[in-house]
């Protein structure tokens, strides 16, 4: 059995570790936050709390000597170049897969020593590419990815009293009053996987939903303000 530890839990790393075959993964979930720690424990991870930045905290929970493979999804790029770091340090073996927020962190994490990146940019890329292929989108496409440098995934959560309580993912306007691309919604009714706007059936939108969204970050804070707006 692979022994497995995720820094940091989030959707992405959610997204990751759910797919993996529980009977021959045996997965830990480094989280400090209290809230997304209970979360990861609400669906059955093990969890614990530590310093990444300590040798010693890395060691104790079997880096170095029985840790397979590490994801770093910590928040932070420096973050996850520090931890990247510190574990190739410890253990020249280990298989290290990180999470990149930009074309330099990538590079980065290379140099740091991780095994392996993934580019939630290439990602979204691919699946625009899949958007671009419905004519009846292409302008939304044009105007709001192509010829812009601030560019940025973001998850919106629907708070309580929020006008789109009730409302249906279909009826989203994103391109129209904030310039972004609708990537996905985390129905929570459903569970925590991303279910992408490409192909997927029209979903109803709840308190505590999550809305992914692609745009400038300027559009994503109009966004997030409107979103709250209860």
């Amino acid at each position: 059995m692979k022994k497995i530890v995720v820094f940091g839990y989030n959707t992405l790393s959610y997204e990751a570790v759910s797919r993996l075959d529980q009977k021959s993964h045996d997965v830990l979930i480094i989280e400090t936050d209290p809230a997304l720690k209970k979360s990861a424990e609400d669906k059955g991870f093990k969890t614990q709390s530590l310093d990444f930045r300590s040798d010693d905290d890395l060691k104790s929970i079997g880096i170095g000597h029985s840790i397979d493979v590490i994801f770093c999804f910590l928040l932070e790029d420096s973050s996850n170049v520090f931890l990247t770091l510190s574990a190739r340090a410890i253990a020249q073996d280990l298989d290290i897969i990180a999470i990149a927020g930009s074309a330099q962190s990538a590079e980065k994490l290379i140099a740091a020593g991780a095994n392996k990146i993934i580019d939630p940019y290439q990602i979204c890329g691919q699946k625009i590419h899949e958007l671009i292929k419905k004519p009846d989108i292409t302008n939304i496409i044009d105007h709001t990815v192509f010829g812009r440098d601030d560019l940025h995934i973001a998850e919106v959560i629907i708070p309580i009293g929020s006008y789109l309580e009730n409302t249906y993912s279909s009826t989203l306007s994103l391109n129209e009053q904030f310039n972004l691309v609708l990537i996905g919604i985390v129905d929570k009714e459903l569970g925590d996987n991303l279910h992408f706007a490409i192909g997927e059936k029209d979903h109803k939108l709840d308190a505590g939903d999550i809305i992914v969204v692609l745009g400038p970050s300027r559009e994503i804070n109009a966004f997030k303000k409107d979103v709250a707006n209860v």
